[in-house]
């Protein structure tokens, strides 16, 4: 019995399918920054989160990044699936944002299990509408919203998935994941900070309240 797996999708699982993914899973866990999944790359497995938070990017055409959303414990990702069952190469970048553990289900399973067992189904068909969901949150983000609202957006997001008010990350990397500069993004973060949102420090930024 896996106890991590059973943690994370006890109550979303059926015993049955349960038992089952404990006997196909690859279990790995993975250091803050390690890639998962990168673009281009065959998709052999589909990931279930254990523990920790993936970002899932999206290649620009500049060969630049940009956030799409974060997966959490219990969640996997639409998009994977979704180059698995079209047997498409990679059209995302999955990176660990914090020290992750993953159950790697090979894609075989993916067909026959949707039509074996109800829970499965259940579960594939809400991660691809939570997913879509948040695909067009990004799109409304990057479409319609001033940069400043979106970098508020951003540490709001980073804020619920890290379950913490201090936020270890810099500048550079918020303007690599909302696709701006360093530049731009770190005018912005000093004019939250005299607005009282947020408290810049090295390599992390403290969050008050008011966001």
């Amino acid at each position: 019995m896996n106890t991590a797996i059973r943690a994370s999708f006890q109550g979303i699982f059926e015993e049955e399918l349960m038992v089952a993914i404990e006997e196909v899973a690859q279990i790995k866990t993975f250091e803050a920054g390690a890639i998962l999944i990168d673009f281009g790359a065959t998709i052999r497995a589909i990931p279930l989160l254990l523990s920790g938070v993936i970002k899932i990017m999206r290649e620009d055409i500049d060969q630049g990044e940009l956030l799409l959303y974060y997966l959490e414990k219990g969640d996997s990702c639409a998009v994977s699936m979704d180059c698995c069952m079209g047997q498409k190469i990679s059209s995302i970048r999955a990176r660990a944002d914090s020290t992750t553990t993953v159950a790697f289900i090979p894609t075989y399973y993916l067909d026959e299990w949707m039509g074996k067992y109800k829970s499965w189904r259940n579960f594939i068909l809400s991660s691809y509408s939570n997913r879509f969901n948040e695909l067009l949150g990004a799109l409304d983000s990057v479409a319609f919203l001033p940069m400043e609202e979106r970098i508020l957006n951003y540490l709001r997001e980073k804020q619920k998935v890290a379950e913490s008010n201090v936020l270890q990350v810099t500048h550079q990397e918020i303007a690599n994941d909302l696709n701006s500069s360093r530049v731009v993004v770190s005018r912005l973060l000093k004019s939250l900070e005299k607005q009282g949102y947020l408290l810049l420090q090295r390599n992390n930024i403290q969050i008050n309240n008011v966001l």
